[in-house]
């Protein structure tokens, strides 16, 4: 062997740096680190709840913190802007990020950044818990100063009364707040009575019900007979979160629910409750109604539904068992076969981009770390992600891919394989099959290597993974520059990342190479957009 053969400027092994620009990830690998902007979107879509395969969530909490304290304190109103493009869209699948950073922002911030802050609060906090955990997130920043006090009156008091008395009893409390603590800090200030009446009830204080129905239905309730429940529900619009623990086990109460329109969320995380009472059986009176209810793209978008949130309830429901305690039940095919055609519902519509994608999927051992706090894996994550692009280009390729031999890579089923998945199979049937796969070390430079050795036309190569590659004996970016070189002279690169790290393969200084955050539901269309050159 020549020892000089290892040395040159186009084919650098991923332990070593092969550009100024490049970090150590938490590997040992190179990579380069993405722009404040894009670390802050990946924080805000994908959070750091469960942490990494490499970091614990106390770490990994940690290094976020500093991007969105140094947006508080010195680019607030960008900081707003992205808090409410991403939560009013419905695109990250919790709200605790947003509401962390919109904490932040109000107490870090400059004049105009405070106030834009403390302004988006109502479209940020849209529910009572939402705004109980921003309660307990904003004094980790600050105290219960007079523009504090106004932002959180104005929620009390913008809202209509009967949406206010919704969220009141539906919320009563959460994160050690109730809205008795609430109104007693905030001292909002109304001239409508109906409204005051409802600020005495929840204070406490005796008032007259009339003209608060909800109110009237929520006490009935509380001390009616069983038997008498399902037509309280009827009558009023009660949500099941009003309801007394006994009746929630009664076929009854929950066909009550049904009628009034039982919410898009509630909807999807009763499943199991209502399979178990016998209300959605395969050939059920309501079980064609329900499963056109789940995958309605009209009520999943006016939800806000994460199609995260669909892929976790399909998980649950397929399972047939609970995560925690001794519920089981038989899935129902109706019910499944809804929930996989929900999820793509829950994506905008993308058109075509007619380009040629190889979609790969990194499958090695740290992509087996649980997401952002939810029960599925990052590698589970992405076989679902990729096949909402699958399911619209014609003109794709699927890959798994682990770690391999590098720059004279051969093919080698144990570092990368094409993936037995199309847009045909149930979503939960695609999932298993990349969860059987064997992982090993990560090399993210393989995709590319294996278009260029076997001279497959690609116009954009997806890469799924967690950024934190070091196995192969060339740069990812590396091997896209051959690869555009000798087969394809446009192709572009598509990073999406599935970790809150601040690590990415794709060069920031090239053009055709964007960064994405997994988890956002807009990713779609952003890969589109980007594949058009738009």
């Amino acid at each position: 062997m020549d020892i000089l053969s290892g040395i040159g400027l186009r084919g650098t092994a991923q332990n070593k740096q092969a550009d100024s620009r490049q970090v150590r990830d938490n590997a040992g690998g190179y990579v380069f680190e993405v722009t404040p902007e894009v670390r802050l979107r990946r924080f805000l879509t994908l959070g750091t709840e469960g942490g990494t395969y490499y970091a614990n969530a106390n770490e990994l909490t940690e290094d976020n913190a500093a991007v969105v304290l140094y947006f508080a304190r010195e680019r607030c109103a960008d900081l707003v802007a992205e808090i409410v493009a991403i939560s009013t869209a419905g695109r990250a699948p919790k709200q605790n990020p947003a509401l962390l950073a919109l904490a932040a922002a109000t107490a870090l911030g400059d004049e105009q950044g405070r106030r834009l802050a403390l302004d988006a609060l109502p479209a940020v906090a849209r529910t009572g818990t939402h705004l109980f955990l921003f309660a307990r997130y904003v004094e980790q920043f600050r105290g219960w100063g007079r523009g504090l006090r106004r932002a959180v009156a104005g929620w009390y008091t913008t809202k209509s009364v009967d949406d206010l008395a919704y969220q009141v009893v539906k919320y009563r409390q959460r994160e050690g707040w109730t809205h008795r603590d609430l109104l007693r800090l905030a001292h909002p200030v109304t001239g409508e009575d109906d409204r005051k009446r409802l600020f005495d009830w929840i204070c406490g204080r005796e008032t007259g019900l009339d003209g608060l129905r909800l109110i009237e239905g929520f006490q009935r309730a509380s001390t009616a007979a069983p038997e008498a429940i399902p037509e309280l529900v009827r009558a009023y619009g009660l949500s099941w979160e009003m309801l007394p623990d006994a009746a929630l086990s009664t076929p009854a109460v929950w066909e009550a629910l049904l009628d009034n329109g039982l919410p898009q969320t509630a909807l999807l995380r009763q499943l199991p409750r209502l399979t178990r009472l016998g209300l959605l059986a395969p050939l059920g009176k309501r079980t064609a109604a329900i499963a056109a209810r789940i995958g309605d793209p009209v009520r999943l978008r006016k939800s806000r539904v994460h199609p995260i949130q669909v892929l976790v309830a399909l998980r649950t429901y397929a399972s047939g068992h609970a995560a925690r305690g001794s519920g089981e039940w038989t899935p129902s095919a109706p019910i499944l076969d809804a929930l996989d055609a929900a999820f793509y519902a829950a994506f905008e519509t993308v058109e075509p981009t007619g380009l040629r994608h190889l979609l790969a999927l990194d499958v090695s051992g740290s992509m087996t770390q649980r997401v952002s706090g939810l029960p599925i894996s990052a590698r589970e994550a992405t076989a679902a992600l990729a096949l909402i692009t699958a399911s619209t280009e014609s003109a794709h390729t699927m890959l798994g891919f682990t770690g391999g031999g590098g720059d004279r890579w051969k093919p080698d089923h144990r570092a990368l394989s094409p993936l037995p998945i199309s847009p045909r199979m149930r979503l939960d049937d695609a999932i298993r099959a990349v969860s059987n796969l064997p992982f090993g070390a990560t090399d993210c430079a393989l995709p590319m290597l294996w278009a260029l050795h076997h001279r497959v036309e690609v116009d954009v190569f997806s890469v799924y993974t967690d950024n934190e590659t070091w196995a192969g004996s060339v740069h990812p970016h590396q091997a896209l520059r051959r690869y555009r070189e000798r087969v394809n002279p446009h192709a572009k690169l598509v990073v999406v990342g599935m970790t809150a790290t601040n690590f990415t393969i794709a060069d920031p200084g090239d053009a055709g190479m964007l960064d994405v955050a997994g988890f956002d539901s807009a990713v779609p269309t952003l890969l589109a957009d980007f594949a058009r050159g738009a």
